[in-house]
């Protein structure tokens, strides 16, 4: 893709559009929150989406029902195609590096397709001390454990002073090459990494439609600084209906009761041509994966904006 300022030429033809699975499911019961997040998932194997992932989040209280990636991810695996990626989420700072690869050389051994291992540097001063860690270490800590993991999956042997690492060395491990997606916000530090140490920049969702295409500009050529590949991934919160005037009216009405503190720059909803513009939009700008998280509305609402995004899929190509 040919940069020109901040705009890019579009590819579209490359893009992959994927799904990152609602984990929290206040209220419904830990039976109910588990069998949702799973007919999710089918309906994204059934749309035809690109890849599949799910979140990173502790300590969450005693109604949150928040399904926890790890175990969640495994027993997908059990349906979801196995040409087709799925990855987690991991805010690194919270985890044992250890822990974390040998938990994706597992996972990673059951698919087909490349692992998705995407990294955050989590917040929230009380999911830190819950965890056991402290936020003012989280960007070192972030940086460490990346290279702890990835020679854990290398298949060396690995030490941390600072993550009290002793000659650690794993298996299985992923039977081919994960793709690192490295989650951050628009700062030099954090594009930075994103740049030296991912196979994607993994952008979160409150970036606005006028942020993106600046963002992206650096990141490349911050890529092309470290002589890396560029891949920007996006992730956004998106609602389709079958009548794009509802679903207009649905998004405005969300926006209004304050969902999340995003405003329309930083959402999706609409029929399947709207959002179809939108996402082609997105990819003029540089974004080569959209992932979507469906916006919160009930259960079979929530299905059916997820088989529409298939169309939208098709749409692009």
């Amino acid at each position: 893709m040919a940069a020109q300022g901040w705009w890019v030429v579009p590819n579209l033809t490359g893009m992959r559009i994927g799904i990152s699975i609602t984990s929290r499911y206040v209220g419904a019961g830990p039976t109910v929150a588990v069998a949702n997040a799973l007919a999710r998932a089918q309906a994204a194997a059934e749309a035809g989406l690109d890849h599949i992932s799910l979140g990173d989040h502790h300590s969450n209280g005693p109604d949150a029902n928040y399904v926890q990636n790890v175990p969640m991810i495994g027993r997908i695996l059990a349906d979801w195609p196995a040409d087709r990626s799925i990855g987690g989420l991991f805010l690194l700072p919270l985890w044992n590096p250890v822990l974390v690869a040998e938990q994706v050389g597992t996972l990673a051994a059951m698919t087909d397709a490349p692992f998705i291992l995407q990294t955050g540097i989590g917040w929230g001063e009380a999911d830190f001390a819950a965890m056991g860690a402290r936020i003012s270490d989280r960007g070192r800590r972030t940086d460490e454990s990346i290279k702890v993991i990835k020679a854990l999956l290398a298949g060396d042997v690995a030490s941390s002073e600072m993550l009290n690492v002793d000659a650690a060395s794993i298996s299985p491990r992923p039977p081919r090459p994960v793709e690192w997606w490295i989650g951050s916000g628009v700062g030099e530090v954090p594009l930075r990494r994103a740049a030296r140490e991912g196979d994607a920049w993994y952008a979160h969702p409150g970036l606005a439609v006028d942020e993106v295409g600046v963002a992206v500009s650096r990141y490349r050529e911050l890529c092309e600084e470290y002589g890396t590949k560029p891949r920007v991934a996006l992730r956004r919160d998106v609602l389709l209906r079958p009548d794009d005037d509802e679903a207009m009216q649905m998004g405005q009405e969300m926006i209004s009761a304050g969902y999340r503190g995003l405003d329309e720059s930083q959402l999706v909803f609409g029929g399947v041509e709207r959002v179809a513009e939108r996402f082609a939009e997105l990819g003029s700008l540089g974004v080569d994966d959209i992932v979507v998280r469906t916006m919160k509305v009930p259960q079979p609402m929530a299905l059916e904006s997820i088989g529409l995004t298939g169309e939208v899929r098709r749409q692009l190509g």
